[in-house]
């Protein structure tokens, strides 16, 4: 009997993977057994640490046995993961990551080169493309716009050109120079030292701009020359005149720089957010005039196949693409030439991977989208169109919420091609906060009860309906309809947004009413328009309305990543009067480097220190609240500069952080660390999260209150010096909004958020909702791009855009109460939103 019960066992353990003694982030030592070849869940609250159990412990080790295995030389070129705090893993296949991850790529990544068709497009133009009458046979390179053979020279390959005109430079040209009519010289100092320069030079800066000769007009904007000329501050122009002629000595020498010229220099050295917004304001972007846009030479646009060129079939949708080579593929009207069998051959590859694409509901992108626009979702679905075309088998794939963007219908098509994964041999592991998906799954492994140290603990590991049983998991309630909304009754909108011809992507001369002092959601299938109507069209016309200006670029990004200027079109018709703000919440890093982090960015940081700098020790030493910050020299360790941990090279394997030896991770010099308020030194204070730090400082309201915000959006098990690298772009966005929350004045704002759902469990959802809520409560509007049909239900308006994505969406096809367009006969949204709406 004892025989036949280990002989059980082991046959159990057989196909399993065994992870014993987790301590990865917040896992408490987690003992667990996952099935191989199944589609295995993990679920639970935002911060329970299914990531960690998933990726930085499953994956993380399956990439360190492999990398074991290669050359030690090979092994530096490699990222890699690192050790895994765990006991022991048995039993684990090799195993492929598809993250939620935005790599920093600019335009030259496209749809095409992620999934690599483009190059065998590159092949097919090269090898069986119709060639002009005497031009050469050019190769697959000279068809790529990254390559010196194929990019057109004047604008490198990139499409656009971006200049700066008169008009962008010179908004208003009744203005005189004196009254700072060249508005893209900089404010302040030195814009007015190029006006004084220009008088001493002999300009009229008194008369209109408008009125001052081309000529020299031309010379103030567009010269190369930098004279160094003589400046008299405090004269008028005729007084300088006398001081010249009479070589009076002057307050100084200034060097000229045209308005051009200080543009395009600040644009390129300008490591500051706020000075790159402002210059690209004088910036223009159009369609270079040598390519078309297309990006090639033009010989290369000069080979066409089906009678389209490499630029024109770049540009087709994914869907439309298949139906063009459809017929090549199948060997329709082929005469037997090698040319002939090429273009069979290479169309079919062509067809098959496209096919693959199409069916994870991504038709409506095309090979020329640039990476910088497509949503994370996208990129994942992507990634994973490869994996299912490369036939792979008994591999792990450890997905990263895979279902994030996808409106319910989508998600349908991404579980038959998860099912295609498993069917081939291979083990899913998917990190998971949609109920459909959970509801799919063979194994469903629930972590928790809470998030951060009241985390960690796997409660359930089994097939999904065994997590009925399991009342200590938040997930149960949801998974199984136990929680419904509430019957409430929609707001009244107090005046209407008008947005006139919206033409922006796939809307063609849209025009949408936005009801205002009320909580409107947009949904729509991937790709329907949703985000082109509210994160674009929206945000931008409302934006240079008030003044505010269009989204500032990423610090330090390429001016290649995006148009600086829209070539949209639409208008607002009204209702101006009664928005004041545009406050856009995304979910952008709030910093770029471990030096920012919770504390620092909601303004916390600032009030804690100067709270030890009044405590009587730090007053008797004469440190000042600067000595409590990490950034400056003298109270942070000399030794890491206030890193906390320092990097050890290792010839052939990939360097390590380790904590820093002197100060152990602190970041603080021993003399800052013996100042302590209430018991704690600085760095302990940093290491509490925020559920803690909100009973320490119960007594300082400056402190307490963005504590508080903090909590109301879910983010208790944060720790006030969590490092912006390691929160998600959920968590970054829910700092942005607690930020929001802290401000006393908020009506006749507009608030717009994009997705803010992503990454949350349901019951974070119902925790930002109320959050929200509240925000409306108080006066403002808000607007959120969603697909979660829980958000929609609770809406106090809906519109719907559809029916399709690409060129077969941009419409309105449904807007009012949920309930209204739960019942509109065309929208594919409408019958998953009346599956959550209440009884009645």
């Amino acid at each position: 009997m004892a025989t036949n019960d280990h002989d059980d066992a082991s046959a159990r353990r057989d196909g399993f993977v065994q992870v014993r003694g987790a301590r990865e982030h917040n896992l408490r030592n987690v003992d667990v057994d996952i099935p191989r070849e199944a589609f295995v869940v993990f679920t639970g609250v935002s911060g329970s640490g299914k990531s960690s159990l998933a990726f930085a412990t499953l994956y993380a080790e399956a990439q360190r046995r492999y990398l074991d295995s290669v050359a030690p030389y090979a092994r530096r070129l490699i990222e890699q993961a690192g050790v895994p705090d765990v006991d022991s893993i048995e039993g684990l296949p090799p195993a492929v990551a598809l993250q939620q991850q935005r790599s920093g790529a600019s335009t030259r990544s496209s749809v095409g080169s992620i999934t690599t068709i483009s190059n065998s497009l590159r092949m097919l133009y090269s090898r069986a493309g119709d060639y002009p009458e005497g031009q050469p046979l050019i190769l697959a390179d000279g068809f790529s716009a990254n390559t010196p053979q194929g990019a057109c020279p004047r604008c490198h390959g990139l499409g656009r050109i971006h200049e700066v005109t008169e008009p962008s430079m010179v908004p208003d040209d009744s203005l005189s120079i004196r009254e700072r009519a060249v508005a893209a010289w900089p404010p302040a100092w030195h814009g007015q030292n190029q006006r004084d320069i220009l008088v001493t030079l002999g300009y009229d800066v008194d008369i209109p701009w408008r009125e001052l000769p081309r000529e020299q007009r031309d010379w103030i904007l567009f010269t190369e020359d930098q004279p160094v000329v003589p400046v008299y501050r405090d004269l008028t122009p005729e007084q300088t005149r006398q001081a010249v002629e009479r070589g009076d000595n002057p307050s100084y020498k200034g060097t000229f720089t045209s308005a051009r010229r200080y543009v395009l220099h600040t644009l390129a050295s300008t490591r500051s957010t706020s000075i790159r917004a402002r210059i690209q304001q004088y910036m223009v972007s159009t369609t270079c005039p040598d390519c078309d846009g297309k990006q090639l030479r033009r010989d290369a646009l000069a080979v066409t196949f089906a009678g389209l060129d490499i630029g024109e079939i770049s540009r087709l949708p994914l869907k439309q693409l298949a139906r063009l080579l459809s017929p090549f593929a199948a060997g329709e009207g082929a005469d037997g030439s090698a040319r002939a069998l090429v273009a069979s051959r290479i169309a079919g590859d062509l067809l098959a991977r496209i096919e693959i694409i199409i069916g994870l509901g991504l038709g409506y992108l095309t090979l020329h989208r640039a990476s910088p626009t497509l949503s994370p979702g996208e990129l994942q679905r992507l990634r994973l169109a490869t994996q299912i075309r490369s036939n792979l088998f008994g591999v792990v794939y450890v997905l990263d919420e895979p279902s994030a963007g996808l409106h319910p219908a989508d998600t349908e098509a991404l579980l038959v091609a998860l099912g295609q994964l498993k069917g081939a041999g291979n083990s899913l592991f998917v990190v998971e906060h949609e109920t459909e998906v959970m509801r799919r799954a063979d194994w469903l492994v629930d972590l928790g009860p809470a998030a951060g140290e009241q985390g960690g603990q796997v409660l359930y590991s089994g097939p999904p309906a065994g997590l009925a049983e399991v009342e200590a998991s938040s997930t149960a309630g949801f998974l199984f309809r136990r929680k419904p909304l509430q019957p409430r009754q929609p707001r009244e909108a107090k005046a209407w947004l008008q947005l006139r011809g919206i033409t922006r992507n796939n809307l063609q001369d849209l025009d949408v009413d936005v009801p205002l002092g009320t909580f409107t959601t947009v949904t729509g299938v991937s790709g329907s328009g949703k985000s082109s109507l509210v994160a674009q069209a929206l945000v931008e016309l409302l934006g240079a309305k008030l003044g505010q200006g269009a989204p500032v670029q990423e610090e330090g990004s390429p001016i290649d990543q995006e148009p600086l200027l829209s070539e949209g079109q639409g208008h607002i018709a009204g209702g101006l009067d009664h928005v004041r703000r545009l406050v856009v919440v995304d979910q952008k890093p709030i910093g770029r480097t471990p030096r920012s982090n919770l504390a620092t960015y909601t303004g916390l940081f600032d009030a804690i220190r100067k709270l030890f700098a009044a405590t009587p020790e730090a007053r008797a030493r004469r440190y000042d609240a600067g000595r409590f910050s990490f950034n400056v020299a003298k109270g942070r360790c000399g030794n890491c500069d206030g890193e906390g941990s320092v990097s050890i090279e290792l010839l052939f394997m990939p360097g390590v952080y380790v904590p820093c030896p002197v100060c152990h991770g602190a970041r603080y010099n021993e003399q800052t660390l013996e100042v302590t308020c209430r018991g704690k030194n600085i760095a302990q204070v940093l290491d509490m999260t925020v559920d803690a730090a909100a009973g320490f400082f119960s007594g300082e309201p400056r402190i307490l209150r963005p504590l508080e915000t903090l909590l109301e959006v879910g983010l208790g098990y944060l720790r006030l010096g969590q490092p912006a690298p390691e929160l998600s772009g959920g968590e970054a966005q829910r700092i942005k909004l607690a930020n929001e929350l802290q401000r006393q004045q908020r009506r006749g704002k507009l608030y717009v958020l994009d997705e803010p759902t992503t990454g949350l469990h349901p019951s974070d959802v119902d925790l930002l909702m109320q959050q929200l809520d509240q925000l409306v409560d108080a006066g403002s509007t808000v607007v959120v791009v969603e697909h979660d049909m829980r958000v929609a239900a609770a809406s106090d308006w809906v519109i719907d855009i559809g029916p399709g994505a690409g060129d077969e969406g941009g419409r309105v096809v449904g807007q009012g109460t949920p309930r209204a367009v739960a019942r509109a006969a065309a929208s594919r949204t409408a019958r998953y939103l009346a599956a959550e709406l209440p009884p009645g």
